[in-house]
This record gives structure tokens, sequence and C-alpha cells, in this order.
């Protein structure tokens, strides 16, 4: 077993006018921010529009990905409150050789931490071979992780609960284990993050920001100066000011309108916010530099 390490981009799935998932396109999408700087790429994730894309889409977008030459570089969110579609789910996955997965625990009903720990023991009894990266966003699911909870479930499987993404930042400054990975959910807390010893980051704005987000990773592994921190902290805060898949869709239909088809109840930035967008980022003199080798 390995730790996740470094500046993971949560992808995003690009639709077809009919608002079928685009399985070509965002694959593409996501070995292109590869090739840009991020270690890897989350499928699937809340980014992904994951919730309201069907099993049957993902399952045929797995079956591509793991023709890619990236396919070790990829983790598999699933996306889904059931637990037996979220192991069924892992075990295609698994059989097509993915073998880590970002699952959160389910959205709309309330539980606590003995809960969250049998519905993770279900999942890691009924597929033992997956390696897990906790999802903490209690903005989506109604749920916090404490590090109580993360501590007993990594004690009961150390196997398999590998990480922690850490959306609501109550755990990457003083959850601290041996073998275990926490990344937080910002380049904001990217470079504080490295100093409390977390492993790097799961972000959105990675698909945007994964040059930047690897110089501050790589000039902070190899002790130096850091030029880049806060040009990236400021391009992250100006996504920050709405609403983060829409943001990223309109940005990027600025060169293929594929982005533009999004799955409601979620838009696109109105003209205002999108007028905004642009012009901020202009004023950061912002802009995706070319390609570099993961």
């Amino acid at each position: 077993m390995s730790k996740i390490k470094g500046i993971y981009a949560a992808g995003l799935s690009i639709l077809n006018t009919d608002l079928s998932l685009n399985v070509e396109k965002t694959i593409l999408h996501s070995e292109k921010i590869i090739n840009q700087g991020c270690h890897g790429v989350v499928i699937f994730g809340s980014t992904g529009q994951a919730q309201l894309i069907s099993i049957t889409e993902k399952i045929n977008l797995l079956n591509q990905l793991s023709a890619s030459k990236y396919q070790k570089n990829f983790i598999i969110g699933t996306g889904l409150n059931s637990l037996s579609e979220t192991i069924n789910m892992m075990k295609i996955a698994t059989s097509l050789d993915f073998k880590k997965f970002l699952i959160m625990p389910p959205a709309y009903y309330e539980y606590e931490d003995n809960e969250v720990i049998e519905f993770y023991a279900r999942i890691v009894e009924s597929v033992p071979d997956g390696e897990i990266i906790l999802y903490n966003f209690e903005k989506l699911s109604g749920y916090k992780f404490s590090i109580n909870c993360v501590e007993q479930l990594v004690k009961r499987f150390p196997e398999q609960i590998i990480g922690v993404k850490d959306s609501s930042y109550n755990l990457y400054k003083d959850l601290k284990l041996k073998n275990f990975s926490v990344l937080p959910g910002s380049e904001l807390k990217l470079l504080k993050g490295l100093e409390l010893g977390c492993s790097g980051i799961i972000t959105a704005t990675c698909n945007v920001t994964a040059q930047l987000s690897r110089k501050v990773y790589d000039d902070f592994l190899l002790n130096n100066e850091q030029t880049y921190n806060q040009k990236l902290c400021e391009v992250r805060k100006v996504f920050d000011k709405n609403n983060l898949i829409s943001g990223l869709h309109t940005f990027f239909s600025k060169e293929d309108e594929a982005f533009k088809n999004i799955l409601p109840p979620l838009r696109l930035l109105n003209q205002k916010e999108e007028k905004k967008l642009m012009q901020d980022l202009k004023d950061l003199n912002f802009k995706i530099s070319t390609s570099m080798a993961a």
C-alpha cells in the first residue's frame, strides 16, 4: 500500500448536448491536466457531477479509462448514496485494475461516527482490494468526520483506509497517522498543509491551477523559495466567489463549447458573473500554461 501524495484535480465531466456523458472528452481533459502538472485526477467526485450521472455512463467511462496511459493516476469517486451500488461499482472498477476510491458517506440522513464506521466496514469487507480515501465534506453529506472516527477506521482497516480528502478543514491540522494521507480540498491550504505534514491536495480548481499548484508542491519538497503560492491562492479566491462547477465550466467553455453542457440543477455563470470571473483572472495575468510532465 502506498500513500497518496501530490496534486490531484477533482476532474470535470464533459457532456454532450443531450446531457449524456461525453466519455472521450472527459478522459482527454483529465489526461491534459495530468500533462499540465497534476499527479492524478479524481473521476466522478462532486466536481464531476457524480451524483447526477447514471451508473451506466460511469461504467462505460471506466471501461474506456482503463486503457489510458495514465490509468494508475486515477482515483475513482463513486458518487452514490446506496451502499450496494457503491460496492457494485467498486467491484467493476477493481476488475479493471482501479484500486483507489474517493468515497463520501451518504447524504440526506443523519448519523454519527459509529454508523459511518459500519458503512465503511461493509464496503471494505465486500471489496477488500480497494483502497479508500475518505471524503470529509460536511456541506455536501451533512456529516463531518471526527479525528477519533478516522483513527478507528484506520486501526481496523489499515490496508484499505489510506487517506482523507478534508474539505471541512477540521482534520488537516491535527490528524497524524502513519502511512495515511491527508489532503485538504483547496489550494489555499496547500502550503500550510505541507508544512503540517499533509500529503498534497485534491481540489476542483486544480483543473486550471495544475501547473501553479505543482510548482508550489515541488518547491516545498526541494526547499526552494515559494514564488508561486501567492498567485495560486489569488486564483483560487477568484473561483471561490462562485459555485466552483459553474465557474470552471464557464471558464473552459471559452475554448470548448462542450463545457456549456451541464446537468440541472447546476448552471453556468450568468453574464455578469462570467464577466467578473474573466476580468478578475485577467487582472491576475492568469492563463493556463503549456504542459509539463507529471
